[in-house]
């Protein structure tokens, strides 16, 4: 199998909250060309949009992580705690070298910061 690109598609019953989230504190650089709720996560895109069946916050918001790879971990979370984003773990170390923040989006989702530097 080839793999021309990458995308996750995040719904909510309140698209317009997520997407000044992501395009805010986040920082993510929207995607003109491929329509208002999607942006640019590295060579991949995240989309965020409306669908009927999505009411509410997350229910098990752990069962899909957003992972965001960055080189400052403190730098990248600055915006984040300036605006008030629940975090709920700040860089914890683990075990394979990486530091992780994780953070609850508008809807509950989580989104990880990980710096990762290698060994």
């Amino acid at each position: 199998m080839q793999i021309n690109g990458f995308a996750i598609n995040l719904t909510s019953d309140n698209p317009d909250r997520l997407k000044a989230f992501y395009g805010g504190p986040v920082g993510l650089e929207r995607r003109a060309d491929m329509g208002d709720g999607a942006f640019a996560v590295g060579p991949g895109t995240l989309f965020i949009d409306g669908h009927s069946d999505t009411k509410g916050a997350a229910k098990e918001p752990q069962r899909v992580l957003i992972n965001l790879f960055v080189d400052d971990l403190a730098a990248a979370q600055k915006p984040l705690d300036a605006a008030g984003v629940p975090c709920i773990r700040d860089a914890g170390r683990e075990e394979w070298g990486g530091v992780i923040s994780t953070f609850a989006d508008p809807d509950g989702n989580y989104l990880q910061l990980i710096e990762f530097k290698g060994q």
